[in-house]
């Protein structure tokens, strides 16, 4: 890319024709003095669009500052496609300015034509008279080339109710909302219902916090046929997520801390991908390739699996709540296993907190079986916080017993990052409680399946670090 530098034209030059017919095909973008007589030096070889182009690429504080010396980019700034107003990037403009304001200002001198992104993050700055700024941000915004919208008004999960912010649908109706790709509501009210129309072109669906029931999801999925990913955090509202057959292109649902959630019935027939963390074990998608369950011990306990998943090859349960409920029956662990004949890879990240009761040195008489449980494909299996809770070592021991397992990891630590491999030089700290756990986890593995462990099969066992992991007593 070049641009021509025009000769300035000083007074008594002998070429004022031609400068008669530069000004005639001038541009917008023709600035500069010229040092040497003070007349404007013009660039005409570059077009408007590759200068808005230009500008677009600029990060919001830089294009600011161009449009205000520039009356070029000041025309650019009045189309800008991408907006993303938060702390970072309106802050760096004028950070002794009133947030809400500064927005305000800049949202006002813009035409709204041509937005494409827009980007809206109010926290901490959020508060209820904020909603009359937003709705008219969003008036201007908001127009049929939008295709993504992201509003985070802030980023706690339990807002207070009455500072909830009311979403306009009614700015997404009569085809506004047709080339949405992207929706990300954090902490606001979302209502709707069939009149919205479809969103033929949403792929990612996000909703945090939001006030929304199960019927108005429903409303808002039935028009979305392109979507490809779901994901629905804290929205405490919803009781049942049905998604139709007709979401042909949705891979990946993530459900996390919906209380009231009961079921998810998927009729979508390629979601792959799964990760689950609710104290209820809904009804799901039987052709999931992978799935992650992040609950209570409690929750996995008393569950019932709804169907096989013939499909699955990666199963990672993380029962992070044991806490509440310690006594947790790991063996029931087996009925997963059961209900995926196609299982490759099994992860289980357990606790280290326990009652002295459920340890395998106080009641080693009797390890439970199951010989006719075949697993034939399972692979690798890894067990993060391993301890000596006899249920546990049963499970162990039923694997060893009856899958083709190749890899087997009973890792005592909570599995996440090492002095090794960690940036801060340091491995993932642990309890106390832990520390006094992992010899007697150590123990148990050395006395109950080292010995069970087949010639092919690869054991890793993980103590703690000595280094990291001092006990001081």
């Amino acid at each position: 890319m070049s641009f021509r530098k025009l000769k300035p034209h000083c007074a008594g030059c002998s070429d004022a024709t031609s400068a008669s017919a530069e000004k005639k095909k001038g541009s917008p973008y023709q600035q500069d003095d010229s040092p040497q007589c003070g007349k404007r030096v013009r660039y005409t070889d570059l077009p408007e669009e590759i200068w808005q182009h230009i500008h677009s690429l600029m990060p919001l504080r830089d294009a600011a500052r161009a449009a205000i010396v520039s009356h070029a980019f000041l025309h650019s700034w009045r189309h800008r496609p991408n907006l993303t107003f938060s702390f970072r990037t309106v802050c760096s403009i004028n950070c002794a300015t009133d947030f809400t304001k500064t927005v305000d200002h800049i949202m006002r001198k813009h035409s709204g034509i041509g937005v494409k992104a827009l980007t809206i993050d109010l926290d901490p700055f959020y508060n209820t008279k904020s909603s009359s700024y937003l709705d008219s941000w969003l008036q201007i915004a908001v127009t049929p080339r939008i295709q993504e919208l992201t509003l985070v008004l802030a980023r706690f999960t339990e807002p207070i109710a009455k500072s909830y912010y009311n979403f306009p649908c009614s700015l997404l109706s009569d085809g506004s909302g047709s080339l949405i790709q992207l929706l990300h509501l954090c902490c606001c009210t979302f209502r709707p219902t069939a009149k919205l129309g479809c969103f033929g072109s949403l792929k990612r669906l996000h909703l945090i916090s939001v006030h929304i029931s199960g019927d108005e999801l429903g409303c808002l999925l039935s028009g979305s046929v392109a979507l490809e990913q779901l994901r629905l955090k804290h929205c405490h509202e919803i009781i049942y997520v049905k998604v139709p057959f007709l979401l042909q292109q949705l891979s990946y649902i993530e459900v996390y801390d919906c209380r009231q959630l009961q079921v998810i019935e998927s009729k979508a027939p390629n979601v792959r991908s799964l990760r689950f963390t609710n104290e209820q074990l809904p009804s799901i998608s039987p052709n999931l390739e992978t799935a992650t369950i992040v609950s209570s011990g409690e929750m996995v306990n008393e569950c019932t699996i709804p169907s096989k998943f013939l499909h699955l090859k990666y199963l990672h349960i993380a029962l992070s709540g044991i806490n509440i409920f310690p006594s947790y029956d790991y063996f029931s662990l087996v009925s997963f296993l059961d209900a995926a004949p196609s299982l490759e890879t099994f992860i289980l990240d357990v606790t280290s907190r326990h009652t002295e009761n459920d340890s395998i040195f106080v009641e080693s008489l009797h390890l439970r079986q199951m010989p006719e449980h075949r697993h034939d494909n399972l692979r690798n299996v890894k067990i993060t916080c391993f301890r000596s809770a006899k249920s546990l070592v049963e499970l162990t021991c039923h694997i060893l017993k009856n899958t083709s397992v190749e890899c087997l990891t009973l890792d005592t630590t909570c599995g996440l990052y090492t002095c090794s491999t960690s940036t801060i030089g340091k491995c993932f700290p642990m309890t106390k409680d832990a520390l006094v756990e992992a010899p007697k986890a150590l123990f148990a593995i050395a006395t109950y399946i080292e010995g069970k462990v087949p010639s092919a099969v690869k054991l890793n066992i993980v103590p703690p670090c000595s280094r990291c992991h001092a006990i001081e007593f």
